[in-house]
């Protein structure tokens, strides 16, 4: 999944100092995949006045039950990407995965799929003939300054460590949850789980306090720092928190994602990650005259099934930043 909006608005991300613990409540917004596709996903990043947790600065729910529009899962096209990590994480379906650094995988439930850009990378995604429909999480990593031009990258991770408690299941996807620590690179301060709690069961979870944490309910209903959850809106915790409250009466899956408090501007467009207008501009100049030294041809795919970039809105890319708390 991939941002494919043939309009994107600019998001530009400011350097933020923790707030301290809060709980904020940000709705999802149904968001077409590629225009008039017949398919929507569920976005909660970012949002106008929570562009980011920590380094964390996409969240897309494909397949959500709450989506009120639905169709196939579209098969998209070779595009490109900057400056940011993606992380796949399917619950139901497969999704073949390609890119111009010649990964060929099946992506699958249970598995991380993590694809670094660096300077540039291209890939398509697939749906598997006769696959389930498709559901599961797709996000976007920013890369700090000092790794956003390494080489691109793929990795996938067939087997993830668990931290358990009773009643408690939490998969760690990224980083370090609870002295469980992810195998997948990252390039910044940052944790992401995948976890499931029992029905009747009241518990807690240890957190970093530096971390900004947020919490996304994609299955039941759990009840998270004392505010009752359901799929669909994404629950802000802030900083400052060693521990999180938990409880379920009847059971619930939910993410958590969380990270330092991002100490750089971003500037975000289309499928690109970036510090300023120049660099968003550059990156979409090398895509449409197919400089296959940045963003390489896939293996598959010919040139002609490159998707075009959308036209930059007029004048610069304007700042937009968090909403000012207290």
């Amino acid at each position: 999944m991939s941002d494919l909006d043939p309009h994107p608005a600019e998001t530009l991300c400011e350097p933020v100092l923790g707030p301290g613990p809060v709980a904020e409540l940000y709705p999802a917004r149904e968001v077409p995949l590629g225009g008039v596709r017949g398919t929507y996903v569920e976005r909660t990043l970012p949002q106008r006045d929570l562009p980011t947790v920590g380094a964390w600065c996409f969240l897309d729910y494909f397949g959500a039950p709450t989506v009120t529009t639905t169709g196939a899962p579209p098969d998209i096209d070779p595009h490109p990407h900057i400056g940011l990590q993606t992380v796949t994480w399917p619950f139901e379906g497969m999704i073949r995965h390609r890119d111009s650094v010649h990964s060929d995988v099946r992506i699958e439930p249970g598995q991380l799929n993590l694809m670094t850009s660096g300077r540039g990378i291209a890939h398509s995604e697939y749906t598997v003939p006769d696959s389930p429909a498709g559901r599961g999480l797709q996000l976007w990593i920013a890369l700090p300054d000092d790794h956003r031009e390494i080489a691109p990258h793929f990795e996938q991770h067939r087997e993830l460590p668990v931290h358990r408690a009773p009643g408690l299941h939490a998969t760690v996807l990224m980083g370090t949850l609870a002295g469980v620590t992810s195998p997948a690179m990252i390039y910044t301060p940052l944790v992401g789980a995948d976890i499931e709690i029992d029905p009747a069961t009241t518990t807690t979870l240890p957190v970093h306090p530096e971390f900004e944490y947020a919490v996304l309910v994609v299955a039941g209903a759990v009840t998270v720092a004392g505010v009752e959850l359901a799929p669909g809106p994404l629950l802000y915790l802030g900083t400052g928190r060693t521990e999180l409250d938990l409880s379920s009466a009847t059971g619930g899956r939910f993410a958590l994602i969380g990270g330092e408090p991002l100490a750089a501007e971003l500037v975000m467009w289309w499928n690109f990650v970036a510090r300023d207008h120049a660099e968003i501009a550059a990156a979409r100049t090398d895509w449409e005259q197919h400089n296959t030294a940045r963003f390489g041809d896939i293996d598959g795919h010919p040139p002609e099934q490159r998707i075009p970039a959308p036209p930059l809105p007029g004048g610069q890319l304007k700042p937009r930043s968090r909403r000012p708390r207290g």
